[in-house]
């Protein structure tokens, strides 16, 4: 006789399960529930910890009566809940992309099925009869069974939402004992196939607590506003799950005063008019503290505490509306994510990501591909975030069979699609924050997915309805796309969608945050802007899900896909974040927080102090900020004072007046840039008053340098040949030129290497994540990263003491037919100043070339003990073509170490666009120092490109004896072509004539500093 297995039964989605229901506390007075502490509640029992735990290859090597109380399990061992036991030294680490990893037979699964047997006992002192004792799981992958007290008690798969289980007739007084068996697969599997890492076991809160039989089992807030958006409707639903006799509404305001009070009979909802109610938005997240009270024989049965925020969302026209406004998402998908516990996390880290995401001015959140924990959502409501709550559903890995609806349009999976969505609905759906329900994602579309928004819509009219994968937008209220290029030959473009749109349009998918990236931000922003109906999008995504590993000497590095033998992977493809696995924001959360911060700074007339201040909020003024200008001279504070903020509304724009310091005498050769700053006045939730909430920074004078000094009594520069090499010499410094070569082969200055290797053509940088798709045609079409230089002439000579060197060369690469034909230049002057001038003439079969370069510039080798910089440009973020909006103007100074950016794949980082001069200094004060004749972008780093190439992590990489100097025309965009669109056409570094000029210097910066002397005329 065949069994079907209980866990590949897809109409099947539980067995002894609660029907599901609003997630929340009840407590035995108002006192208590004011308190709001769940140790405060009727009974309250947190299960986490240790756990006796079996781990089998399959379920049927079960041990016989394993659930029973006789059963002996001392020989198990322990392991901890919340957590994924992959993490914990059982099973396999594996992370994929897309793909399942068994074959694709819905609803069937490997026989090698990893199970886990969890095993502990709870001590309950008192059982009273008036309760319902609820057994509460708030997630466990993929499927798991129950069992109290010998007795099976139910069955429930959905891994990332909420099964309750009735123990009220199960449960002793005394000891009881709870074995949990969880599934690795199930059919259940085939609806959970998400961007991350395959992690099993119970990885969220498991609970036990009490509710009155007499109280109430589920209840709906809604807020409902008229037509001006000025009072409101409060309406609640109870459902009376035993027999109550009157209910009691209280609702209370921030400062705990009552605004409303009724008492009705249990079986009445609650329909009350609130007078000119405080709106609830991200902006200003106002919550009333709604108390309901129970009552039978006029005793008080149970008291719950609810949140409630006064917000409406609705549809207009091609708009969505928050309380009346077309709102922005300026939003992130967040996955759950612990470098060291997998998907376990803590309300404390959830609270640490909602603080740095309001930190950085993000105001929307999709909870990707899965619910959360509900704390999150209460976080939410307390913050101001605005949600889009995600049913646990995808089924990605269908897409390569050929048939990707093949469960999406199948009748048969209906009722395992539709509960997913009905039990998160249920759960969340009295958080003010959410403001969409989505089906799911990547999952193709069909009958399944109409039913879903069917029932959403009729459970809940108060909210939208979201579907990316329903690429009509048939049943979804917001046509959603993902990655969707800003300029491309062919495909769906931006521009495509502003003009033919009939419904309102995000991206709930954009700006792939792989390593070193995104760019393009900015252009995505100005569209958001610039059209109503362009509402926002979602960067992809919160954080990067490296695996924390420490080598034997305690170095941490994060692991990836294929780092565990795990076949097939998708590699890195998981380090897609705007944190880093180890908290840090990265350079794309910085450049994210400026290109959606809430004012937006543009100058009007420098020269008059003339500025405009845009208010890129949806509800609020300014008034909650304050505007701090600091003026400077090149690094120097001259001044620092707060200016008034004009009064602006709401998305318009008021104009400012600032006056600048009064100059004495302006200092020759510097540099004055007014910074506005601006600054919370009071605490917030999330940051304390002070805290910059952005930063524009613009330039207003740049006084002209000295003339040049005349210098007389110069020393004669001596010039010497030997072999293959001619050598410059004059007071304290030699100059090594290669005459076959053609090259600046070294600097000393006081018999010590200054520059060990003088400056190389250079089209080559390490590849970043986003470089993935052009990597094969930039290695193995173009070969870019095998430069050759054949040299036509060389010629040198003495003029008026002053050495000539200057080479006519062609550089290109492995059998390319297109090249640059270089005139290189080199002036040695008797003070020991190197005037480099560099020209490329783009030339040969330039139909046969790249559409884009990586960089075009030169790089040097210099003495390691330099390693102190300065410069005067974009700082002091790392900075790119696509991505420099977070980066201003100034004179910023870093070590060599401090300049890396450590990728946890490494990759090109560090680079810092438009300077003028940039110094390296040692700590005695010997420097060299760069000035540029045009703008340049430079690097500094302790790697070569090639180290940086080769390096799978962070600890392959190892420091060289030197220090690695780029100095650019121009470096390649970023792009976001991981995923998505790449380098825009106006920010691709191309093949095209250019020319690069710079002076070196050796200087002693002991007595005066690198700034001060790069400011000389020399």
């Amino acid at each position: 006789m065949t069994m079907k297995k209980r866990w590949e039964n897809n109409q099947l989605d539980g067995i002894g399960r609660m029907d599901a229901r609003a997630h929340f506390h009840s407590y035995p007075s108002t006192k208590a529930a004011m308190k709001g502490e769940v140790t405060s509640t009727h009974f309250y029992q947190n299960l986490n910890g240790n756990w006796s735990f079996l781990f089998l290859e399959a379920p049927e090597y079960s041990p016989e009566g394993f659930y029973k109380t006789s059963y002996d399990c001392a020989e198990w061992d322990t392991i901890e809940v919340p957590g994924n036991w992959q993490r914990q030294g059982y099973g396999k680490m594996h992370y994929s992309d897309l793909w399942y990893n068994f074959p694709i037979i819905p609803p069937y699964v490997p026989t090698e099925n990893p199970t886990g047997i969890y095993r502990r006992t709870v001590e309950i002192q008192e059982i009273n009869q008036g309760f319902q004792y609820i057994l509460n799981f708030q997630g466990a992958d993929s499927a798991f069974e129950l069992y109290v007290n010998d007795q099976f008690i139910g069955y429930s798969k959905g891994a990332r939402i909420q099964s309750e289980f009735d123990l009220s007739q199960i449960l002793l007084e005394g000891i009881n004992t709870i074995t949990v068996r969880v599934f690795q697969w199930s059919d259940g599997t085939y609806l959970e196939d998400q961007d991350m890492w395959w992690l099993s076991g119970i990885f969220r809160d498991v609970v036990l607590y009490a509710r009155p039989v007499a109280g109430i089992y589920d209840y709906t807030v809604k807020t409902l506003f008229d037509s001006n958006y000025e009072n409101a409707k409060l309406v609640v639903n109870p459902v009376v799950g035993g027999d109550a006799q009157m209910i009691g509404y209280e609702l209370l305001d921030h400062t705990d005063e009552t605004v409303l009070k009724e008492k009705l009979p249990a079986t009445n909802s609650l329909v009350t008019e609130v007078m000119r109610p405080e709106k609830w938005s991200a902006e200003h997240p106002y919550l009333y503290t709604l108390l309901i009270t129970v009552y039978k024989d006029n005793e008080v049965v149970e008291v719950i505490r609810q949140a409630v925020g006064f917000r409406q969302i609705e549809l207009s026209g091609n708009t969505f509306l928050v309380n009346g406004k077309a709102i922005k998402l300026k939003g992130v998908n967040r996955h759950d994510y612990s470098p060291a516990h997998g998907r376990v996390t803590t309300i404390e880290s959830v609270e640490a990501d909602i603080r740095l995401m309001k930190q950085h001015n993000i105001n929307a959140l999709r909870t990707a591909h899965y619910p959360n924990a509900p704390y999150l959502y209460d976080l939410c409501n307390e913050y101001g975030l605005y949600v889009i709550d995600e049913a646990d559903l995808e089924c990605h890995g269908f897409e390569l069979t050929g048939d990707y609806k093949w469960l999406a349009d199948n009748p048969d999976w209906e009722k395992a699609f539709v509960n997913r969505l009905k039990r998160m609905l249920q759960r969340d759906k009295n958080h003010p924050s959410i403001l969409m329900w989505s089906l799911g994602n990547e999952s193709a579309f069909g009958h399944n997915f109409r039913k879903m928004a069917a029932y959403a819509k009729e459970a809940d009219p108060t909210r939208l309805v979201h579907y990316e994968g329903d690429f009509e937008a048939e049943v979804s209220d917001v046509y959603t796309t993902m990655y969707t290029w800003l300029e491309r030959e062919e495909g769906l473009t931006m521009n495509q969608i502003i003009s033919n749109t009939k419904k309102p349009h995000i991206l709930c998918e954009y700006g792939h945050a792989m390593g070193n990236g995104p760019g393009n931000l900015k252009e995505y922003q100005d569209i958001f802007y610039a059209h109503e109906h362009m509402q926002g999008g979602f960067i992809w995504e919160w954080f990067d899900h490296g695996i924390e590993t420490k080598t034997e000497d305690g170095t941490v590095y994060y692991r990836y896909g294929g780092d565990f033998g795990d076949d097939p992977n998708n590699s890195n493809f998981c380090i897609d974040g705007l944190l880093m696995p180890d908290r840090t924001p990265s350079t794309a959360l910085i450049e994210y927080k400026k290109i959606i911060e809430p004012m937006e700074t543009n100058a009007l007339d420098i020269q008059a102090g003339l500025y405009t201040i845009i208010n890129r909020q949806d509800f609020c003024g300014l008034d909650k900020y304050k505007l701090i200008c600091r003026f400077y001279e090149d690094d120097k504070i001259l001044a620092e004072k707060e200016v008034e903020i004009p009064i602006t509304s709401a998305g318009d724009t008021s104009t400012l007046k600032i006056e600048y310091p009064e100059h004495s005498v302006k200092q020759p050769g510097a540099q004055y840039t007014v910074q506005f700053i601006y600054q919370l006045k009071e605490n917030e939730m999330w940051a304390e008053a002070g805290f910059e909430v952005t930063r524009s920074v613009f330039k207003y004078h740049l006084e002209k340098p000295k003339p040049k000094k005349i210098m007389s009594n110069q020393v004669e520069l001596q010039l010497q040949e030997e072999s293959a090499e001619v050598y410059v010499s004059g007071k304290d410094f030699t100059v090594i030129f290669d005459k076959v070569r053609g090259t600046l082969k070294k600097v000393t200055h006081q018999k010590r290497e200054i520059i060990q290797q003088g400056p190389r053509l250079n089209f080559w940088r390490a590849p970043i994540d986003n470089d993935m798709y052009i990597l094969e045609d930039y290695r193995n079409k173009y070969f870019m990263h095998l430069g050759h230089e054949s040299i036509r002439d060389v010629k040198w000579s003495m003029q008026n003491n002053e050495f000539l060197w200057k080479v006519r060369s062609f550089y290109g690469t492995t059998n390319s037919s297109w090249y640059y034909d270089v005139t290189s230049t080199y002036v040695v002057t008797p003070s020991g100043k190197i005037q480099v001038q560099i020209a490329g003439i783009a030339s040969g079969r330039k139909e046969n070339a790249p559409p884009m370069l990586p960089r075009i510039g030169v790089n040097m080798r210099v003495d390691q003990q330099l390693n102190q910089v300065s410069w005067r440009g974009l700082g002091p973020y790392e900075n790119y073509a696509d991505s420099c909006q977070a980066a201003y103007p100034g004179v910023f100074s870093k070590t060599v170490d401090e300049l890396f950016v450590n990728y946890v794949m490494p990759q090109e980082n560090g680079n810092h666009m438009n300077c003028d001069w940039v110094g390296l200094s040692s700590t005695n004060g010997k420097s060299l120092l760069c000035k540029a004749e045009e703008k340049v972008d430079f690097s500094a780093s302790y790697y070569e490109d090639t180290d940086l190439e080769k390096a799978t992590h962070t600890v392959d990489l190892k420091k060289r004896d030197y220090i690695v100097w780029n100095i650019d025309k121009r470096q390649n965009g970023l792009g976001s072509n991981s995923c998505g669109q790449d380098q825009l056409d106006q920010y691709r570094c191309k093949f095209e004539d250019f020319s690069l000029g710079f002076t070196l210097s050796v200087v002693d910066a002991s007595n005066k500093s690198i700034v001060e002397i790069a400011r000389e005329n020399r």
